[in-house]
């Protein structure tokens, strides 16, 4: 089969496509023809081996397909499954039963990338880290990305009485807005945390804002938390600049009634239910039209590298799909 592979750990040029053999179905896993695989920012770290688990050489990256089942449950199905140890860049993969779900006619390939991943981020990120409540203003980082760009739409859908998006430059601003962002801004010129602190009460008519969602680091996240009102939450789920925010002092937290909280998907597969249901709350309102998963971009196998060159220099939107056997 052909596979993007990896033998040492670096920047977008150690992928290399290769042949490999098939992988041999074992006990407990479900083989995959798969016909497109997500890509994602946290993929960039994973290859430098930067993630939040450290990596094994060689490695094929990719922790999300959509194919057709060779086995189980959903035997000849199209379904779509999050892979743990990774292998999704291959014409084939391996996934446990648990993390594979049968895919809705109405979603593409594409559409069902975003939700398993970016989508079900987004879902937790409101609902499970900082309990979003009617009426209060959320700040949205990145919000034409893959996980902000549904984060922004189920804001507005869930009661979110402001919705502020963070994007860089008039394009992503647009989108960010057509997707019910109330108000964007652009911090990429900003160098210190007062500066991003101020925007945001300024974009919020002078008031403190209630929850953030937070992916960058540095000094976007020193300057959203003290951006916090009152028994406001940040969750941060990333940090795309590489540079960690100042540490929290615990006084602080208790003296302003804050919730910082950190997001990773993993944690979220082995409660009651795992993602099926969110899943299917996804897919409905796709299925009604009040959710639009944004697609960023379709890339062969052999291109992967243009996707991660892009991903890097912050020159994507949506969701990124690797096309690995066709669309379904």
């Amino acid at each position: 089969m052909r596979a993007v592979q990896i033998t040492e750990f670096g920047g977008p040029d150690v992928l290399r496509l290769v042949d490999l053999p098939d992988p041999q179905p074992s006990e407990g896993l479900v083989l995959i023809d798969v016909t497109a695989a997500g890509i994602n920012y946290a993929d960039t770290h994973q290859i430098e081996n930067t993630y939040l688990a450290p990596q094994q050489l060689p490695m094929i990256p990719g922790s999300e397909v959509v194919g057709i089942a060779r086995g189980g449950e959903y035997d000849g199905r199209r379904v779509m499954a999050l892979l743990a140890g990774g292998g999704g860049y291959a014409e084939r993969a391996l996934a446990a039963p648990q993390l594979t779900f049968p895919v809705d006619d109405a979603l593409d390939d594409a559409q069902a990338l975003a939700l398993l991943v970016q989508g079900a981020t987004a879902w937790h990120l409101l609902r499970t880290s900082t309990h979003l409540q009617n009426g209060e203003t959320v700040v949205v980082h990145a919000a034409a990305g893959g996980v902000g760009s549904i984060a922004v739409q189920l804001a507005r859908q869930w009661g979110a009485g402001r919705v502020i998006g963070i994007a860089t430059g008039d394009l992503k601003r647009r989108l960010a807005e057509e997707l019910g962002a109330h108000v964007t801004l652009d911090l990429s010129g900003t160098t210190t945390a007062e500066e991003v602190t101020a925007a945001l009460r300024e974009a919020n008519d002078g008031r403190r804002v209630d929850i953030v969602l937070e992916m960058t680091g540095g000094h976007l996240f020193d300057g959203s938390l003290a951006a916090l009102a009152p028994l406001g939450r940040l969750a941060t789920f990333g940090m795309a600049s590489r540079v960690p925010p100042s540490p929290v002092p615990v006084g602080t937290l208790m003296a302003k009634s804050w919730t910082v909280t950190g997001f990773w998907l993993v944690h979220v597969l082995g409660v009651p239910g795992g993602l099926g249901p969110v899943l299917e709350e996804l897919t409905s309102l796709v299925r009604a039209g009040r959710l639009k998963p944004v697609m960023g971009g379709h890339y062969p196998l052999e291109r992967v590298g243009d996707a991660y060159g892009a991903m890097l220099k912050r020159d994507t939107v949506g969701k990124l799909v690797l096309d690995v056997g066709g669309t379904a």
